[in-house]
């Protein structure tokens, strides 16, 4: 197979060079006048005067902020699954599925052509950021590893298709790329997970894997079954040929030391993504925990809200202009796929201006607050992987919710459901006990709650065996592929669904929640 990087690292420089010439503000007012201009004759555009807005603040007070629930039953229940001319012109011809972390509710969200186009580019994006940092990297010699879920499409109507994210990428895949794509069709549409990971990985140790790509978790339940084949080894060993390793979807921060342990003795690089069913918002352009690079000439106008101010009649918003740095922000999007001032879902926190790069914290309503200590995803995911290191172990899974007062404590507190790899003997105490230390260095509110233990009780700490989130999953029908673990769980149905599946399977390998402090 001939070696493409030689073009791809040309047209590197090229987009690195521009760049580095763009200004933010300037490339995101293009993009909304370019959406404004295409969908004016769509029902949204002309329902809102799009053909009269002449800037930022005049779209914002004509275009108010919408949840997904609100579009479709605004603009899109009455004409689904034949969206046309309805929030964007012609007609859509894909739907990517998804439920997201905080619910069990399938969505149906919208992908235009030219929102198919602009995934393709972000793609280039991390082959650009990648060749940048290595321009020895001989990446697009071997093959593109997407482990993903089934790739198969469900047809609606005459040209409308629904299915994951994945099985619309792959549908749409260049005749001249699909060479250099890993797995081929026979594979990529199975759709039971264990049954796919289980041929695609002895298929996988011929096909010249240089880079690999999908939501940590998974990756993990797949690099265990490589390790089957192959036990001790690691993957440089399994792919000599590896460079790169693609993750997004969930937080990295549980599953650092992990990878870390994977790719010992590798020269493969981890690169963090930031795609969502609405559209590709940023990559990695530098190190692991440095901040993802937005994509501000790519079909989405960005703003930012502050999530308390979701669900007011008027709340600030604000754009990459006016936005601050280090302040949480729910991320609200205007896309080429006829999403207008949609509320992702997402808190992210803008880290760098020039050029805006950003992390994302958490969902919104995705926090622990019961005394006023909102801890947010970020702190969690981060005070979590520092208790699992602290007692010697690595996070393979958990789930965090609020626990109520009860007969046996008058306070409130945390319960941390944690799957634990590596770490040796009953650890729940000190685990919990890293827990508490890490989390009030995180977060000065959870400190003065916890201080003297009046306001707030200890995190209770509940350890599981392994595979049970994976187990867990497959019992919802949610297994494998772009599916994610509820990483904060604020359906009280679902925690107890949860705890009764950890009683009826004996998944539990700990005594009763933590110890009173």
């Amino acid at each position: 197979m001939l070696d493409a990087t030689p073009l791809a690292r040309a047209y590197a420089r090229r987009r690195m060079s521009r760049l580095g010439r763009l200004d933010p503000a300037a490339a995101q007012e293009a993009v909304l006048r370019g959406l404004l201009a295409r969908a004016k004759d769509a029902r949204f555009g002309r329902a809102h005067g799009f053909a009269e807005i002449r800037g930022v603040a005049e779209y914002q007070a004509r275009v108010k902020l919408r949840r997904w629930e609100d579009f479709w039953r605004e603009w899109w229940q009455e004409p689904f699954p034949r969206l046309e001319d309805a929030s964007w012109p012609g007609l859509i011809p894909y739907f990517a599925e998804t439920s997201g972390t905080t619910g069990g509710t399938t969505k149906r969200i919208p992908v235009s052509r030219e929102m198919v186009r602009a995934n393709r580019r972000a793609a280039f994006e991390v082959l650009t950021f990648h060749l940048a940092a290595r321009p020895e990297s001989r990446v697009l010699k071997g093959r593109n590893f997407l482990l993903g879920g089934s790739t198969a499409l469900k047809r609606l109507a005459p040209g409308v298709s629904t299915g994951d994210l994945s099985g619309i990428a792959a549908a749409e895949i260049p005749f001249w790329a699909r060479r250099r794509i890993f797995p081929q069709a026979r594979l990529a549409l199975v759709e039971d997970w264990e049954r796919k990971i289980a041929a695609l990985a002895p298929a996988s140790l011929a096909a010249g894997v240089t880079s690999i790509s999908g939501t940590p978790s998974w990756m993990l339940l797949f690099f265990a079954e490589l390790g089957k084949l192959q036990p001790g080894a690691r993957l440089g060993e399994i792919y000599p040929g590896l460079e790169l390793v693609v993750h997004g979807g969930v937080g990295f921060e549980p599953y650092r030391a992990a990878f870390a342990e994977w790719l010992a003795g590798s020269r493969a690089e981890t690169r963090e993504v930031y795609p969502a069913s609405e559209g590709f918002i940023a990559a990695a352009d530098r190190g692991e925990g440095e901040g993802l690079r937005m994509l501000l000439d790519n079909g989405i106008f960005y703003e930012f809200v502050h999530p308390d101010a979701i669900g007011e009649p008027a709340p600030e918003r604000r754009w990459i202009e006016d936005a601050e740095i280090g302040v949480e922000y729910a991320l609200v999007l205007s896309t080429n796929a006829g999403l207008w001032s949609y509320v992702l879902g997402d808190t992210v926190r803008l880290t760098e201006r020039a050029p805006p790069r950003l992390k994302v914290t958490g969902r919104v309503g995705w926090s622990l607050s019961v005394a006023g200590e909102h801890l947010i995803g970020e702190e969690i995911e981060a005070g979590v992987a520092e208790a699992a290191a602290a007692v010697g172990g690595k996070v393979a899974d958990y789930a965090a919710a609020a626990l109520a007062p009860d007969e046996a404590d008058a306070r409130s507190g945390h319960l941390f459901i944690v799957e634990l790899a590596g770490a040796a003997g009953d650890v729940r105490e000190q685990l919990a006990a890293a827990l508490d230390v890490a989390l009030a260095r995180a977060n000065d509110d959870y400190a003065a709650h916890r201080k003297g233990g009046f306001g707030l009780r200890p995190p209770a700490v509940l350890l599981v065996r392994p595979g049970t989130f994976a187990a867990w999953m497959r019992s919802r029908g949610k297994f494998g592929g772009q599916n994610k673990v509820p990483r904060v769980i604020g359906d009280a149905a679902l925690l107890e669904r949860l705890l009764r599946y950890l009683e009826e399977t004996g998944a539990r390998t700990d005594g009763a929640f933590g110890s009173k402090r």
